[in-house]
């Protein structure tokens, strides 16, 4: 049978384990995959747009096992009681085609989008970065946070929302856990003395919230909020300040930031600074960007990891999930079995 975690489950799990334990974890995974990225199936993820916002399906394999997530991102859904983003996937063997383990990946994909910038950063920042900022205090905020204190042992917040009071829900959320937060009233009060600036904000539309000005040299740019056509954060001259990282140049140019880029602009593929086919950092200097917008090989890490860490606990369920008569040819026998109603 297919082996199920539901939203109560998830939320025990992240509650018994810690999210930062939870995250150093992932990164293992994450790193493990993406240093063997080359053997995966790889595609941009299907997507069916509408002036609602995006319903994306991101399969990928590695020939042993198949996953695939299903996520949607409704940037006006809080205005009316819904979250912006909900998701689950799935990992399947590929032997025989039969799923083997589904999952809420609403509560999961926070957690592995925040892993996957915890990881490139460790990578790219400034191995003695103190001090993050953050532009957008959304749903994703807190567990950026501590994806990077996790990492990198960050625990120094300069963060703007146009929203006070998401920056108050941070403040509620992440101070009693340790972090010290200074609640800036513009991007430009928030970029002073930051090591990292991680750009997160959910508006679908063109926007600049960050422009080449507040890019000071040496910073590592986590950008996190473009990852859909239509949608960017970033002013183009951000680009030319740095070298621009990415997941999937084949999606990230046409979801990422890069969009506003001219096709051929110049990327490095992440996977290749763990194989030693890239380098990372050149400088203290140097300005590191990384156009995040989340790729399905991220998303099949973290469910093997979730199946993996979980597995043998009560935190996992069986899912009857497969029509699996006696006689594989003969799926009519399980209708025929039955009594009939009435």
């Amino acid at each position: 049978m297919t082996q199920f975690v539901d939203v109560a489950s998830m939320t025990r799990w992240i509650q018994r384990e810690g999210v930062e334990q939870i995250m150093s974890g992932m990164v293992r995974y994450l790193e493990s995959d993406f240093a063997r990225w080359e053997r995966f199936d790889k595609i941009p993820r299907v997507a069916s747009h509408t002036p609602f916002g995006v319903i994306e399906l991101m399969p990928t394999s590695d020939h042993e096992e198949y996953s695939f997530k299903y996520v949607n991102g409704h940037p006006f859904n809080p205005a009316r009681g819904y979250q912006t983003v909900t998701a689950f996937g799935m990992l399947a063997d590929v032997d025989n085609g039969y799923p083997t383990f589904l999952a809420e990946m609403t509560l999961l994909t926070a957690l592995r989008t925040a892993a996957t910038s915890a990881m490139v950063a460790r990578h790219l920042a400034r191995p003695d970065s103190e001090t993050m900022a953050m532009i957008g205090a959304g749903s994703q905020a807190e567990f950026q946070a501590l994806g990077f204190r996790a990492v990198l042992g960050i625990e120094k917040l300069r963060v703007y929302d146009v929203d006070p009071a998401a920056v108050e829900k941070l403040r509620r959320n992440l101070e009693p856990l340790g972090f010290s937060i200074v609640a800036a009233v513009s991007t430009e009060e928030a970029v002073e003395g930051a090591d990292i600036i991680t750009t997160c904000t959910a508006d679908k539309a063109k926007n600049t919230i960050l422009a080449a000005e507040h890019v000071r040299p040496g910073v590592h740019l986590n950008a996190v909020g473009g990852d859909c056509p239509g949608k960017t954060e970033l002013a183009a001259e951000v680009f030319t300040a740095g070298r621009v990282f990415v997941e999937y140049p084949e999606q990230t140019r046409i979801e990422g930031e890069i969009q506003q880029m001219a096709p051929d602009f110049p990327v490095v593929e992440f996977w290749q600074v763990l194989t030693g086919q890239a380098e990372g950092r050149l400088s203290r200097e140097e300005i590191t960007i990384f156009d995040s917008v989340g790729f399905a090989i991220a998303d099949f890490s973290a469910l093997r990891y979730l199946r993996d860490a979980t597995a043998g606990t009560d935190l996992q369920a069986h899912l009857d999930l497969i029509a699996d008569p006696e006689d594989p040819k003969d799926l009519f026998s399980l209708v025929n079995s039955m009594k009939p109603v009435g």
